[in-house]
């Protein structure tokens, strides 16, 4: 069979079959071809050794950096903790004295008398009573209503007297009751109606029955307040501190507080103890200002202390206040405790403010022996060798702080140029003489709070 040239299938088969490559020649490496490789190769390998020589040089300098940073660290924990010792060496010692001890038993006195009073039989026989229907055995819970309402106030001011029953039962809620309510209400009357007076400066109600002296004393002792605790030494120091046998003061205690304040400043009107009675009650409320279970009651400590210095007349209290700094300074320890004696009493006038010096200087006097003169506790200071190491700087510290407040609050010393030069002479030695870098205990405050009482003061020293 002929070749049809018309026939096309045969040409779609040449076109579809694969085209035939031609032949590589074999590439023949001559010796300079196979040099350079070798040579890129060598270079190829030192690059790779470069860079893993810097990895391993920043990987030893990071290593370095963190021992040194280590070290530092350590260093600055090392510093630190000296510097937390030294600060807790310095914050050992702290105020507060528990100025209660043992309770003993709140009286319990039925008051039958109440039932017998003529404001109470005036109620049962008023014609009101029918409705009410009063008896004679319900005299004090009756009153008790009263007195809570405010009404027993109004009654006995409406009357003008407060008779002798009332007086008493009052008085007895406001010092032994545990109803916070009876409480409240009767100082609130005791107080309101020791100080209501008429336009004559006269008592407007008669008091049939004042409690005296002896009836405060006897409810503070009830209360295991210490009344007699010289601390002149260790042992007894102890004693004050008592923390085994110490108890929290009665709720009581506020509305005693309250009432010492009403009657100091009712003395013209109801005198109800005398100036050395008052002396004593003044050393009480300055202890009363040492037990730190006392300080929500500091406001009311502080007016009652102005109120019973008010009491005195002013020829009175020029002896009345060294009795009181004499009775504080064998009271009260040698240590953060008188500074607490002696701050915490706030010199707003003149007899506080002499009452502030008196205690600094007496409770000084007590820190040396046969000491009294006050050249000689100025002298005493300025004999102090500041740059022994065996120089105890707490003790320091506290001479210091009482000088201030010793020559701060008493006018009379500002015109005396050689007691001003010696105190300025111990200020120096205190801020020259203990070197910045001294680690004794107390050793930055001594030197700072020199610094601060000279630079306040220069003009006065110089």
């Amino acid at each position: 069979m002929e070749d049809d040239p018309f026939d096309f299938d045969l040409d779609d088969l040449l076109a579809d079959a694969p085209a035939i490559a031609p032949k590589r020649r074999k590439k023949v490496l001559g010796l300079d071809e196979l040099l350079v490789d070798h040579f890129k190769e060598q270079n190829r390998a030192l690059e790779r050794k470069s860079k893993l020589a810097k990895t391993r040089k920043i990987y030893d300098s990071d290593d370095e950096e963190d021992g040194r940073v280590a070290k530092l660290s350590k260093y600055v924990d090392e510093c630190h903790a000296k510097m937390t010792q030294l600060g807790d060496e310095d914050d050992v010692s702290h105020w507060g004295l528990h100025v209660f001890g043992k309770q003993k038993p709140l009286p319990s006195i039925e008051f039958s008398e109440l039932s017998s009073c003529s404001l109470f039989r005036s109620f049962v026989n008023h014609e009101v009573n029918s409705l009410v229907e009063l008896s004679t055995d319900s005299g004090e819970s009756f009153f008790e209503g009263l007195l809570t309402n405010g009404w027993l106030l109004k009654l006995v001011s409406k009357c003008g007297v407060v008779e002798s029953s009332i007086a008493k039962w009052t008085f007895h809620l406001m010092l032994y009751s545990s109803n916070e309510a009876l409480i409240s209400a009767a100082i609130d009357f005791w107080c309101t109606i020791l100080l209501l007076k008429n336009e004559h400066e006269s008592p407007s109600i008669r008091i049939d029955w004042l409690p005296s002296y002896s009836e405060l004393k006897d409810a503070l002792e009830t209360y295991g307040f210490i009344l007699h605790s010289p601390t002149n030494d260790s042992s007894d120091a102890e004693f004050v501190l008592g923390e085994s046998e110490c108890n929290k003061p009665p709720q009581n205690i506020r509305a005693w507080i309250k009432y010492v304040a009403a009657c100091s400043q009712s003395r013209n009107i109801h005198c109800t103890f005398t100036a050395s009675e008052a002396e004593e009650l003044v050393v009480v409320i300055i202890c009363l200002l040492l037990d730190r279970q006392l300080l929500g009651l500091s406001i009311d400590l502080n007016e009652c202390m102005i109120a019973l210095v008010n009491f005195f007349t002013d020829d009175e209290w020029s002896i009345s206040c060294v009795k009181v700094a004499k009775s504080i300074a064998s009271r009260v320890p040698k240590d953060m405790n008188s500074l607490r004696a002696v701050e915490s009493i706030h010199a707003v006038h003149g007899p506080t403010k002499l009452l502030r010096s008196a205690i600094a200087f007496h409770i000084l006097v007590g820190c040396f022996d046969k000491v009294e003169d006050e050249e000689e506790v100025i002298r005493q200071l300025t004999l102090i060798n500041l740059k022994d190491k065996n120089c105890d700087l707490f003790k320091v510290y506290i001479y210091m702080v009482l000088t201030e407040n010793w020559f701060l609050y008493n006018p009379l010393l500002e015109d005396n140029q050689l007691l001003s030069e010696m105190w300025g002479l111990f200020l120096r030695n205190c801020s020259c003489q203990i070197n910045i870098t001294d680690s004794r205990s107390y050793a930055p405050k001594v030197r700072s709070k020199a610094s601060y009482i000279l630079q306040g003061t220069t003009s006065r020293l110089l």
